[in-house]
């Protein structure tokens, strides 16, 4: 079976922010994975970003790779959402578990506005704003989230993590969230990145890269980083099948 993670990197959709981007995939490369950035369409109109992505995932597709994982931030991870709950994926576009850092997942609240203007425009209506909110695209056979986020961050509040975890809860999505007390957008994970980069074991300061670097290193050793599933699969299995592979639920525990 052959995997491949898209990293997307946040920006508020209109930059692509480099440390988001390929000191990510240099990361999960150290892991044994086969990652790649992809750097989506900015200042555009919803849907441009996610039909760049689903070509994307097609491509990948094409070139053998049968598990397929998104890892975004920020605005990437409201886009790595989108292309896993995303109601007209089929077998190609679909993607196997998505892992979302500080994410913006609901265009209903008046939070990070920039994004919701740049994708929507001014006088988007409620509709239009909920058809891409994520927690309102959920359905039971969305694939496996990571969710993390910290509580004081000035950009994204963490209640678009909330939210998107409650509707993940009430359809009984396998997922796993985690929101650090301190740090502000982006900290958590870098701060890990930093001691990996440097030599050091495992990460320190309560990092989000702690438990991603350790889940990541188990599933690529038992050589399952997903189901192989399709949404469709996963929705027409007669008794669900459990996904504890990406269930993700190691604890945010720090070194001593």
């Amino acid at each position: 079976m052959s995997a491949h993670v898209i990293v997307l990197p946040g920006g508020g959709y209109e930059v692509h922010a480099a440390h988001e981007a390929e000191p990510i995939v240099d990361w999960l490369s150290g892991l044994g994975l086969e990652a790649s950035v992809f750097r989506y369409p900015l200042n555009s109109r919803h849907p441009a970003p996610l039909a760049a992505l689903q070509t994307e995932i097609r491509r990948l597709r094409d070139k053998g790779a049968d598990t397929i994982g998104v890892v975004g931030f920020s605005a990437g991870g409201h886009l790595a959402g989108l292309a896993a709950l995303a109601p007209d994926v089929d077998e190609r576009t679909s993607v196997q578990f998505a892992v979302l850092g500080y994410a913006i997942t609901s265009m209903e609240t008046e939070t990070y506005r920039p994004s919701q203007l740049i994708l929507l425009g001014e006088d988007a209506s409620p509709e239009l704003r909920r058809s891409i909110s994520l927690d309102a695209l959920v359905t039971p056979s969305a694939p496996p989230f990571f969710l993390w986020h910290t509580a004081e961050d000035p950009y994204v509040p963490p209640e678009h993590t909330y939210r998107l975890a409650a509707a993940l809860a009430a359809d009984n999505v396998p997922h796993s969230v985690h929101v650090f007390p301190h740090g502000p957008t982006a900290w958590a994970l870098l701060m890990g990145l930093e001691r990996h980069r440097h030599g050091h074991a495992s990460p320190r300061h309560g990092s989000a890269s702690r438990p991603v670097l350790e889940r990541l290193t188990e599933l690529d050793s038992a050589g399952h980083l997903g189901t192989g599933m399709t949404r469709k699969d996963r929705a027409g299995a007669s008794d669900r099948t459990p996904l504890p592979d990406l269930m993700w639920t190691s604890a945010f525990s720090e070194d001593a």
